[in-house]
């Protein structure tokens, strides 16, 4: 996408290189969302923008990836591996996947920690199994990229509420290490997300931008890594299932490797067989519309009872 600079806009001074940004996740996510709002934010500033993009990605789990470079002149519009000046990924295995394009050294990375696991990643279907899927630590990546930024940006959207702004608090995160002033950002932002979600993004906005602010040390170990259990006590795991998000697609229903959910007569994806289930969470990553949230605890074996309902938030 070519986006000329508009003749009643503020210019900025000269840039001598165009500035690379590579924006990452999988689909769903709002990669596409991330990558206008910033081409918006070139334009204001008076600035010739190249966007390139691979989309089309509707079910979680596909990879999806979009371009930006912006600046006084820009020719090409894809970022040569070793260029980037930020990777932003939306999911972390896809943010560490790419990380070969950034600049060594100079280069930022910022990435929110949770996973969205691949269904092939699972190749132990036993309780507790650990799976395939990028097991780089958040220490261990910090370590290596002298700017880096790794919020749990999905485990604070949840906390605002909606888990959808979690790409909103990553853009917060983007925000401080930009040169756009926090206005330009503030004025671009209801452009491009739904007027009713409008309050929450702000928050979410402002709560990445004073996530910078705080020190946070990195996790020593795989953020998703399970713990084995105790012979004495077993899983209690059960979904929590937000029916006006279900749209009935049974993604999940298809893709659980243990066949233990089925759509019941309101055509809403419930727990059928709570014994089987592995609290894998496949359901819960490629559900498209954040409609799931899987809960698993422990319980002693002798009051385990022998199924446990399914949670159901109207």
């Amino acid at each position: 996408m070519n986006v000329s600079p508009a003749a009643n806009v503020q210019q900025s001074a000269p840039v001598e290189t165009p500035t690379n940004v590579l924006i990452v996740g999988v689909g769903g996510q709002g990669v596409i969302m991330v990558s206008k709002i910033l081409a918006r934010l070139s334009q204001l500033q008076g600035l010739h923008v190249k966007q390139s993009e691979v989309h089309g990605m509707a079910k979680r789990g596909g990879s999806v990836f979009s371009h930006i470079r912006f600046g006084e002149e820009v020719w090409s519009p894809i970022i040569p591996m070793g260029e980037a000046d930020v990777v932003l990924g939306l999911e972390w295995a896809e943010g560490l996947r790419w990380l070969s394009y950034l600049k060594p050294g100079v280069g930022t990375f910022i990435s929110d920690t949770r996973r969205i696991v691949p269904p092939f990643s699972c190749r132990d279907r036993q309780h507790d199994a650990r799976h395939g899927y990028a097991p780089h630590s958040v220490a261990e990546i910090v370590s290596q990229v002298p700017s880096a930024f790794a919020p749990d940006a999905t485990g604070m959207a949840i906390e605002l509420g909606n888990e959808r702004v979690a790409n909103t608090i990553l853009l917060g995160v983007l925000s401080t290490v930009m040169d756009f002033p926090v206005e330009r950002w503030l004025e671009v932002l209801p452009e491009f997300v739904p007027p009713k979600t409008l309050e929450t993004n702000l928050k979410a906005f402002e709560a990445g931008r004073q996530w910078t602010t705080q020190p946070h040390e990195p996790e020593l170990t795989e953020p998703t890594t399970l713990h084995q259990t105790s012979p004495a006590v077993r899983r209690k795991v059960s979904l929590e299932i937000n029916e006006a998000w279900c749209k009935s697609c049974d993604i999940c229903v298809k893709m659980c490797p243990e066949r233990c959910l089925a759509l019941n007569e309101h055509q809403i994806v419930e727990l059928v067989d709570a014994d089987v289930c592995t609290g894998c969470r496949v359901c819960e990553w490629l559900c498209p519309d954040f409609a799931i949230a899987v809960h698993v605890g422990t319980v002693p074996v002798e009051t385990m009872p022998a199924a446990t309902a399914t949670e159901v938030r109207a």
